[in-house]
Protein backbone atom coordinates (compact mmCIF):
# COMPACT_ATOMS: atom_id res chain seq x y z
CA UNK A 1 0.00 0.00 0.00
CA UNK A 2 2.85 2.68 0.93
CA UNK A 3 4.42 1.44 -2.67
CA UNK A 4 1.20 2.35 -4.33
CA UNK A 5 0.70 5.86 -2.74
CA UNK A 6 4.39 6.82 -2.96
CA UNK A 7 3.88 5.92 -6.85
CA UNK A 8 0.70 7.90 -7.21
CA UNK A 9 2.29 10.78 -5.47
CA UNK A 10 5.07 10.45 -7.59
CA UNK A 11 2.96 10.55 -10.75
CA UNK A 12 1.14 13.47 -9.62
CA UNK A 13 3.80 15.53 -8.97
CA UNK A 14 5.61 14.54 -12.35
CA UNK A 15 2.90 14.02 -14.90
CA UNK A 16 0.76 16.86 -17.05
CA UNK A 17 -1.28 14.78 -19.06
CA UNK A 18 -3.49 11.80 -18.95
CA UNK A 19 -5.07 9.76 -21.33
CA UNK A 20 -7.67 7.00 -21.79
CA UNK A 21 -6.86 3.48 -23.25
CA UNK A 22 -8.35 0.34 -23.30
CA UNK A 23 -6.33 -1.70 -20.85
CA UNK A 24 -5.15 1.60 -18.62
CA UNK A 25 -4.20 0.59 -15.10
CA UNK A 26 -6.47 3.05 -13.59
CA UNK A 27 -10.40 2.03 -14.35
CA UNK A 28 -10.95 5.08 -14.71
CA UNK A 29 -8.85 5.53 -17.81
CA UNK A 30 -10.54 3.42 -19.77
CA UNK A 31 -11.37 3.36 -23.19
CA UNK A 32 -15.36 3.42 -22.89
CA UNK A 33 -17.60 1.58 -25.37
CA UNK A 34 -21.21 1.81 -25.77
CA UNK A 35 -23.39 -0.97 -28.21
CA UNK A 36 -25.38 2.37 -29.08
CA UNK A 37 -24.96 4.82 -32.47
CA UNK A 38 -22.56 7.24 -33.13
CA UNK A 39 -25.18 9.93 -33.23
CA UNK A 40 -26.35 9.02 -29.64
CA UNK A 41 -22.30 8.92 -28.57
CA UNK A 42 -21.67 11.95 -30.30
CA UNK A 43 -24.61 13.89 -29.53
CA UNK A 44 -24.28 13.14 -25.48
CA UNK A 45 -20.82 13.63 -25.85
CA UNK A 46 -21.16 17.12 -26.89
CA UNK A 47 -23.46 17.52 -24.17
CA UNK A 48 -21.97 16.79 -21.21
CA UNK A 49 -19.12 19.03 -22.49
CA UNK A 50 -21.18 21.92 -22.98
CA UNK A 51 -22.51 21.76 -19.34
CA UNK A 52 -18.77 21.12 -17.67
CA UNK A 53 -18.11 23.80 -15.19
CA UNK A 54 -14.81 25.68 -16.37
CA UNK A 55 -14.78 24.09 -19.88
CA UNK A 56 -15.10 26.16 -22.93
CA UNK A 57 -15.71 24.58 -26.25
CA UNK A 58 -12.83 25.50 -28.63
CA UNK A 59 -13.56 23.28 -31.74
CA UNK A 60 -15.93 20.29 -33.20
CA UNK A 61 -15.33 18.22 -36.06
CA UNK A 62 -18.85 15.87 -35.91
CA UNK A 63 -17.41 13.98 -39.19
CA UNK A 64 -14.56 13.00 -37.34
CA UNK A 65 -15.98 12.99 -33.77
CA UNK A 66 -13.53 15.36 -32.22
CA UNK A 67 -14.45 17.88 -30.00
CA UNK A 68 -11.47 20.25 -28.14
CA UNK A 69 -11.99 21.81 -25.34
CA UNK A 70 -10.35 24.37 -23.05
CA UNK A 71 -10.71 23.39 -19.02
CA UNK A 72 -9.70 25.86 -16.32
CA UNK A 73 -8.71 24.27 -12.73
CA UNK A 74 -10.49 25.86 -10.44
CA UNK A 75 -7.84 27.63 -8.12
CA UNK A 76 -5.32 29.09 -9.97
CA UNK A 77 -7.16 29.05 -13.27
CA UNK A 78 -4.59 27.11 -15.22
CA UNK A 79 -5.66 26.20 -18.52
CA UNK A 80 -5.60 22.39 -19.72
CA UNK A 81 -6.50 20.89 -23.00
CA UNK A 82 -9.26 18.17 -23.43
CA UNK A 83 -9.50 15.92 -26.53
CA UNK A 84 -12.64 14.07 -26.74
CA UNK A 85 -12.60 11.03 -29.72
CA UNK A 86 -15.90 9.40 -31.08
CA UNK A 87 -15.15 6.74 -33.39
CA UNK A 88 -16.08 2.82 -34.47
CA UNK A 89 -15.24 0.37 -32.41
CA UNK A 90 -15.59 -3.40 -33.48
CA UNK A 91 -18.98 -4.49 -33.96
CA UNK A 92 -21.95 -2.44 -33.55
CA UNK A 93 -20.20 -0.32 -30.48
CA UNK A 94 -19.13 3.12 -30.21
CA UNK A 95 -15.66 3.99 -28.39
CA UNK A 96 -14.56 7.17 -26.59
CA UNK A 97 -11.19 8.27 -25.53
CA UNK A 98 -9.94 11.51 -24.07
CA UNK A 99 -7.15 13.44 -23.33
CA UNK A 100 -6.28 15.74 -21.05
CA UNK A 101 -2.94 17.68 -20.80
CA UNK A 102 -1.71 20.62 -18.92
CA UNK A 103 -0.08 23.55 -20.57
CA UNK A 104 2.29 24.56 -17.90
CA UNK A 105 3.72 22.71 -14.80
CA UNK A 106 5.57 19.67 -14.48
CA UNK A 107 2.48 17.73 -12.91
CA UNK A 108 -0.83 18.09 -12.30
CA UNK A 109 -1.58 16.80 -8.84
CA UNK A 110 -4.17 14.39 -10.65
CA UNK A 111 -6.32 17.19 -11.72
CA UNK A 112 -6.23 15.77 -15.57
CA UNK A 113 -7.17 11.90 -14.46
CA UNK A 114 -9.64 13.49 -11.72
CA UNK A 115 -11.35 15.50 -14.93
CA UNK A 116 -11.09 12.79 -17.29
CA UNK A 117 -12.66 10.29 -14.63
CA UNK A 118 -15.37 12.66 -13.64
CA UNK A 119 -16.16 13.31 -17.31
CA UNK A 120 -16.47 9.28 -18.03
CA UNK A 121 -18.49 8.82 -14.79
CA UNK A 122 -20.90 10.96 -16.04
CA UNK A 123 -21.11 9.82 -20.10
CA UNK A 124 -21.25 6.47 -18.81
CA UNK A 125 -24.46 7.41 -16.75
CA UNK A 126 -26.34 9.61 -19.46
CA UNK A 127 -25.47 6.94 -21.74
CA UNK A 128 -27.08 3.92 -19.77
CA UNK A 129 -30.17 5.71 -20.12
CA UNK A 130 -30.41 6.16 -23.68
CA UNK A 131 -31.92 3.35 -25.81
CA UNK A 132 -30.13 1.04 -27.88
Amino acid sequence: MQGEQAMSLLTALTRNVAETSPQHEDPRLRTRSYPLSRETVWSTVQELATSQEGWTIVRTDPAEGVLEAEARTRLFKFVDDVTLRVRPASGQRISVDLSSRSRVGKGDLGTNARRIGRFLAALDQALSAKPG
